[in-house]
């Protein structure tokens, strides 16, 4: 009978605890939206091959965070590097242009978000070849992303880890 009682108790207790903190907690939590809304609106101009549906993917996956995307479809890709200082060596299968900066391959906003704030002076940022995991990608995130930084002259640099 002791046991029971101790055990009716201590329900008792955590209940009185968990409510306790349920009413302290903010009514809803921050979402990864309200920790970008300072992308929303903002315009953005992807770059991609027709051939390519992952770009397609990208392209919703920043559509959701409130970026408003305009789809280029080119066969000139390579112009399209060469025209924001895309290392060949260093590319994916899109580049985007946003808030002044280039931003290749499939981009976690994570890092848009970074560079949008920081506003360093590079002429954008990249994320090399089509990571598993990553916006846009299928599968299952197995590193983390080494994003580059391309500066001037096509020269690049460590810029973020994710």
């Amino acid at each position: 009978m002791k046991n029971s009682k101790k055990i009716f108790l201590s329900i008792i207790i955590i209940g009185v605890v968990v409510l306790g903190l349920a009413w302290m907690s903010p009514a809803s939590p921050p979402t990864l939206k309200d920790a970008w809304a300072h992308l929303d609106g903002l315009e953005a101009q992807v770059y991609k091959s027709p051939n390519c549906g992952c770009c397609d993917n990208y392209i919703g996956y920043l559509k959701r965070y409130g970026i408003e995307v305009e789809r280029i479809v080119t066969d000139e890709m390579d112009e399209i590097k060469d025209k924001y200082g895309v290392p060949y060596d260093h590319s994916s299968c899109h580049t985007m242009t946003i808030g002044g900066y280039v931003v290749e391959g499939h981009m976690p906003l994570e890092a848009v978000s970074k560079l949008l704030k920081e506003k360093p002076s590079i002429m954008g940022i990249g994320l090399q070849g089509m990571p598993s995991g990553s916006p846009g990608m299928p599968g299952v995130k197995n590193s983390d992303f080494a994003v580059y930084s391309i500066l001037e002259g096509g020269e690049i640099g460590s810029y973020l880890n994710l």
